[in-house]
């Protein structure tokens, strides 16, 4: 009895020993696996405007099957950045400058009546977070190298701007201004390589936030609601002249 009860400990620790813990890109669903990585592509540039989206390119790029791909591709069509063409498949969405100027233009309105908003209802937290945001944001290039520069900048950017805006207590709101922001990002990337990158775009930046943390926190509401307008609006030029230059206009 007594071997058999060593024998069953031993089995029953190799079996607990020699299951491998599954990667946690495994356990993930594949369909928003593929979701991810196309809607990231799409952003970057990566898979242009007008970009027809064959399935077999997409299998081989992604190594996911046709199903998960599938899903993915609904959810952006959904979501504006694919377009689903009958009996043809699908493509990326266009770009356009009437597009890039109506985004803009609605999220430079939307910010700044949140930040009036922010500015009646925020507390000493609200002014602790947006002294803390913008101090972050203030020593990316410091801390980071080139390569993850970009991509560290915009999420600290994103990061400050939420900061600002919380403080308007609106649940619907913020949800509001997520899905604007969703929809913005293609464009804002295309802003986002023509300054990070630039030491002189970056400094520039860094005065404009300051400006506004200074003129949020003096409780400043129009002067404010103003500047943050302003500042939303700066890229629409740059973006516009790139997209022309590219011909992506």
């Amino acid at each position: 009895m007594l071997c058999f009860d060593i024998n069953f400990a031993n089995v029953l620790t190799m079996n607990l020993t020699a299951r491998p813990e599954e990667p946690a890109d495994i356990k993930e669903n594949l369909g928003i696996r593929a979701y991810k990585q196309l809607k990231n592509d799409i952003i970057k540039g990566q898979l242009r405007p007008d970009e027809k989206l064959r399935m077999s390119v997409l299998k081989e790029r992604y190594d996911l099957g046709i199903g998960p791909l599938r899903e993915a591709l609904s959810q952006l069509v959904a979501e504006q950045l694919v377009v689903a063409i009958s009996q043809r498949g699908y493509r990326v969405s266009p770009m356009s400058l009437a597009e890039l100027h109506d985004l803009y233009d609605a999220r430079a309105e939307l910010e700044a009546m949140m930040l009036g908003l922010a500015i009646e209802r925020g507390d000493d937290n609200w002014e602790a977070g947006i002294l803390g945001k913008n101090y972050q944001l203030a020593k990316v290039s410091e801390a980071n190298t080139p390569d993850s520069l970009l991509e560290v900048w915009d999420a600290r950017h994103s990061s400050f701007h939420t900061a600002l805006v919380s403080g308007c207590s609106s649940p619907q709101l913020m949800k509001v201004r997520d899905g604007l922001f969703d929809k913005v990002q293609r464009y804002r990337h295309v802003w986002l390589k023509a300054t990070v990158f630039s030491k002189e775009a970056l400094e520039q930046k860094r005065k404009e936030h300051d400006a506004l943390v200074e003129i949020t926190l003096a409780r400043r509401k129009k002067d404010a609601e103003r500047m943050m307008r302003e500042h939303l609006m700066t890229p629409v030029p740059i973006i516009t002249a790139i997209m022309q230059q590219q011909g992506t206009a």
